[in-house]
């Protein structure tokens, strides 16, 4: 089985459990790793044949500007609507990363990952 990696998206969003979170916001990391049947994209050269990383963007983007708490929702609702949307997926991996996270510690990210089988 083939596989499909959006690697780094970088996206500003304002999550997390505290108040000023939510008013400043942060910067995120996104990364992607989708799984699926990849053969007939690679003789036929056509889009139809494999899945859109636009289309991939899209989605995250759209989940990442729905206030969460907690990464792990974010993680969580970005699959359930992979897996609604491209049912030719079967399996996916992601990670989120929050940049500086507001923590009493040296800490460059706090980061998330699911991976989950679909069908």
């Amino acid at each position: 089985m083939e596989k499909i990696k959006l690697k780094n998206i970088r996206i500003y969003a304002n999550h997390g459990c505290m108040a000023e979170e939510a008013k400043i916001g942060s910067f995120y990391l996104i990364n992607l790793t989708v799984w699926m049947d990849l053969k007939m994209a690679g003789l036929s050269d056509n889009l139809t044949d494999t899945v859109n990383y636009g289309d991939l963007t899209n989605i995250i983007k759209a989940q990442m500007h729905k206030r969460s708490n907690l990464l792990e929702n974010i993680a969580h609702r970005i699959l359930f609507e992979i897996n609604l949307q491209f049912p030719t997926i079967n399996k996916a991996k992601i990670s989120v990363e929050k940049i500086n996270p507001p923590v009493n510690a040296d800490l460059d990210t706090v980061k998330v990952t699911f991976k989950k089988k679909f069908n």
